[in-house]
C-alpha cells in the first residue's frame, strides 16, 4: 500500500501538468494510458524495475508519452517515473560539449588558398528543443560550425585573417548562436587555432619580411655612420682651434697605451717641437 499510495501521488501530480499534452492524444491513446498506469499500479513490484529511472545530476530525461512529449520541461536529474508501454525517453547531457572543426580549405578574398581550423564550445540548454526540433543537434552543430567558417573567411583577405582572429571568432560565436537557438543550443566561445599557409606562400613572405629586416639595418646603420662623422668633424673643429688640445690627447694616448705590458710605443714628435728646437738651434 505504501508504493502503491507514493506512485498514486507522483501520476497525479504528472497528470495536472499534462492536461494539454493529455487532450491531444484522442480517446484512445488515453484509455491505452489509463490502462497500463492500473497496470503498473497493480503490479507494482514486478512493474517497478522498469517504471523508475534514475539519471545523472548532468542529465535531463524527455518523455514521450505515446509518440508524444509529456510535459513542458524535461525531468531530472535523479529519480523519476514512466509508464511501461506506453512512454519512453530520451537523456541529453547538458554539460559544455566541445569539438574540432577540422582544417578547411578555404579561398579568402585575395584568391589565396589556406587551410583553418577551429574550436567550438556548446552546451544544451533546453533539452527538449534539443530532441524535438533536431535530429542530431551535436552533428548539426559541427557541420554548421564548418559552413560557417567557410562562408566568414571567404570574404576577408590573408592580411585580415591573420591579424582580426578575435573578430573571426566573435562573428563565428554571434552566427553559430543565432543559428542554433531554435534547437536549444547555447553556443558559449569560438577560437580559431591555426591558420596554414601554402609553403610557396610561405618562403615569399619570409623573403619579404628578411628584406624588410635588411633594409631597417642599412637604415640605422647610415644614421649611425652619419652621426658619428658629425660628432668627428665637431672634435676636428676644437682640436683645431687650440693645438694644446692636440698635445694633450697625445698625452692620453700614451698613458692609455702604457697601461698594456711589453709593449714598444712609438710615438711621432710634433712638427711643433721641430720647429721649435730649429729655431732654438739657429740662434745658437
Amino acid at each position: 500500500p505504501k508504493y502503491h499510495n507514493f506512485l498514486k501521488s507522483e501520476f497525479n501530480i504528472r497528470a495536472i501538468d499534462q492536461n494539454e499534452e493529455e487532450e491531444g492524444l484522442g480517446g484512445c491513446s488515453n484509455c491505452l494510458v489509463l490502462f497500463f498506469t492500473i497496470l503498473t499500479i497493480l503490479f507494482f513490484p514486478l512493474t517497478m524495475w522498469s517504471a523508475i529511472k534514475i539519471i545523472a545530476e548532468y542529465e535531463r530525461a524527455v518523455i514521450f508519452r505515446v509518440g508524444r512529449i509529456s510535459g513542458n520541461k524535461a525531468v531530472g536529474p535523479g529519480l523519476f517515473f514512466i509508464i511501461p508501454c506506453t512512454d519512453s525517453f530520451i537523456k541529453v547531457d547538458m554539460r559544455t560539449i566541445s569539438f574540432d572543426i577540422p582544417p578547411q580549405e578555404i579561398l579568402t578574398k585575395d584568391s589565396v588558398t589556406i587551410r583553418v581550423d577551429a574550436v567550438v564550445y556548446y552546451k544544451i540548454g533546453n533539452a527538449i528543443d534539443s530532441v524535438k526540433n533536431v535530429e542530431n543537434a551535436s552533428s548539426s552543430t559541427k557541420l554548421l560550425a564548418q559552413t560557417t567558417l567557410r562562408n566568414i573567411l571567404g570574404t576577408r583577405s590573408l592580411s585580415e585573417v591573420l591579424s582580426d582572429r578575435e573578430a573571426i571568432s566573435s562573428e563565428m560565436l554571434t552566427i553559430l548562436d543565432e543559428a542554433t537557438d531554435p534547437w536549444g543550443i547555447t553556443v558559449e566561445r569560438v577560437e580559431v587555432k591555426d591558420v596554414i599557409l601554402p609553403q610557396s606562400l610561405q618562403r615569399a613572405m619570409a623573403a619579404e619580411a628578411e628584406a624588410v629586416r635588411d633594409a631597417k639595418a642599412k637604415i640605422i646603420a647610415a644614421e649611425g655612420e652619419m652621426n658619428a662623422s658629425k660628432s668627428l668633424k665637431e672634435a676636428a673643429d676644437v682640436i683645431s682651434s687650440a693645438p694644446a688640445a692636440l698635445q694633450l690627447r697625445y698625452l692620453q694616448t700614451l698613458t692609455q697605451i702604457s697601461a698594456e705590458k711589453n709593449s714598444t710605443i712609438i710615438f711621432p714628435i710634433p712638427i711643433e717641437m721641430m720647429k721649435g728646437m730649429g729655431n732654438s738651434g739657429s740662434r745658437m
